[in-house]
């Protein structure tokens, strides 16, 4: 009994601990776009989204019960070989969140935990202890569609928001007002990530609690104090280690407009919330990509750049049979040596952690080493730096090109009639001209025709 007490409390620890990754993992996600377009300073966002976590946490425990009741058959396992499973799956999760941190590739801590569990269950019980039907059905499925349904309500609120706020009259359209927006969309993200995360430690917990005879198993409700150690313990997370993570994402993610992250925080919230509600185990990073991806898919002329999908793809796809893998040689641990099994895997978890922090702090941390894959989801789309017009403008444009032909049409015409008057004018001017200098000549051969008669009749007259 002694040492199923040891090895609850070991649980507990390691359960916190995974929390506390969890929270300087995921929850930056919800701040990555608010800091890229200004919205928040970094440490204004770090503390509101701890804030938040922690509210959020209280709010709902459905995915708590997903993990304590859900995923493994806990009725055919003894409690002396569950809770060494439970120890080397979390084992398995922190390794893979640890790592990932540090390397800066995609993960999800959701998947990670549920990796390490079932890996872990796998070697240290039998294939029939998982709970195929219920992983289908409450993580694998929603990791496929949630994505896809938050970038489909993120690209559709994308729209809408450039379409309410588009102008063509040359006036400011406003947009930057999203800024303010994202304050409180982002703010929903982090409450949401607290209803969705902090639960899946909760189950945890719980799931220990029950396999040593502490909890009745016909009451799944986490407790009181493990509500309230889980969301203190994602909150301090979010806090402490978000800074890191959060700094890197508002590198990644430069290119968003204040309308796409008001659109992807929005579609981001909405879907986790909806989700924390039905009981799905989500990855908020998975449905933050989605949403980045579907913000930017929004804009006009975007393009996919499918390469650059497909490696964030592959990033969702290994966490969950990596972190089975490393949960699996910890319960293998535990299956050849037992108790000091325990001990070994204890000692390991506690030198892998230390080792991979300590190898943190020797490199700095910039979006060449550290790149998440939300930062990443912000250069899955391409898009160009103007936008090409839209079917309005294209018809005003042809508009105004038709009224700057008849115009230019116009002016030449007028040009053609006023040469045309001038060459009247200037031919009327030589007709009198010629007119004014034969009447002269003519006067001018009178003039001389009367001087010579009037010599002639003087010529006479002195004949006489």
């Amino acid at each position: 009994m002694e040492t199923a007490a040891l090895i609850v409390v070991l649980v507990i620890a390691l359960a916190l601990f995974f929390d506390f990754t969890n929270g300087f993992h995921d929850t930056a996600n919800a701040m990555a776009t608010p800091i890229a377009t200004g919205a928040l300073k970094p440490k204004v966002a770090v503390l509101l989204a701890a804030s938040l976590n922690l509210v959020g946490a209280f709010l709902s425990t459905e995915v708590s019960k997903t993990i304590s009741h859900g995923i493994i058959r806990e009725e055919q396992i003894t409690p002396l070989d569950f809770l060494p499973i439970i120890f080397a799956g979390l084992i398995g999760a922190i390794t893979w969140n640890m790592l990932t941190w540090l390397l800066g590739l995609p993960s999800s801590s959701s998947h990670a935990l549920f990796g390490g569990l079932i890996g872990a269950t796998l070697v240290g019980a039998s294939l029939q202890a998982i709970d195929f039907g219920m992983v289908l059905s409450k993580v694998v499925l929603p990791a496929l569609i949630a994505p896809f349904t938050a970038g489909v309500i993120a690209f559709l609120v994308t729209r809408l928001a450039y379409a309410v706020t588009r102008r063509y009259d040359s006036k400011p359209d406003g947009r930057d007002g999203f800024r303010w927006g994202q304050i409180f969309t982002s703010s929903l993200v982090a409450l949401a990530h607290g209803t969705n995360d902090a639960q899946k430690t909760m189950g945890v917990i719980t799931l220990a609690l029950i396999m040593a005879g502490w909890q009745d198993s016909d009451h799944s409700d986490p407790q009181t104090w493990v509500i309230f150690a889980c969301a203190f313990t994602i909150a301090l997370g979010t806090y402490m280690g978000g800074w890191r993570i959060i700094r890197t994402l508002g590198k990644g993610l430069t290119d968003v407009k204040p309308a796409q992250g008001f659109s992807a925080e929005t579609s981001t919230a909405a879907t986790i919330l909806a989700s924390s509600a039905l009981g799905f185990a989500l990855s908020t990073t998975q449905v933050a990509s989605g949403s980045v991806i579907g913000s930017g898919l929004g804009r006009r002329g975007s393009k996919v750049r499918w390469r650059t999908v497909g490696r964030i793809a592959v990033g969702w796809v290994l966490t969950l049979p990596a972190s089975a893998a490393v949960g699996a040689a910890a319960a293998l641990l535990v299956v050849w040596f037992g108790n000091w099994g325990i001990a070994v895997d204890a000692v390991l978890a506690v030198a892998i952690i230390v080792g991979l922090f300590w190898r943190s702090r020797r490199n700095q941390v910039d979006s060449s080493n550290a790149m998440s894959e939300v930062a990443d989801s912000g250069l899955a789309v391409k898009v160009p730096r103007k936008a090409p017009p839209t079917r309005r403008q294209r018809a005003i444009l042809r508009e105004e090109a038709r009224l700057k032909a008849e115009a230019k049409a116009k002016e030449k015409a007028e040009r053609k009639a006023k040469a045309k008057a001038d060459a009247k004018q200037a031919a009327d001017d030589r007709r009198a001209a010629d007119k004014q200098r034969a009447d002269a000549q003519k006067a001018q051969k009178a003039q001389k025709a009367q001087k010579a008669q009037k010599a002639q009749k003087a010529a006479k007259k002195e004949d006489r």
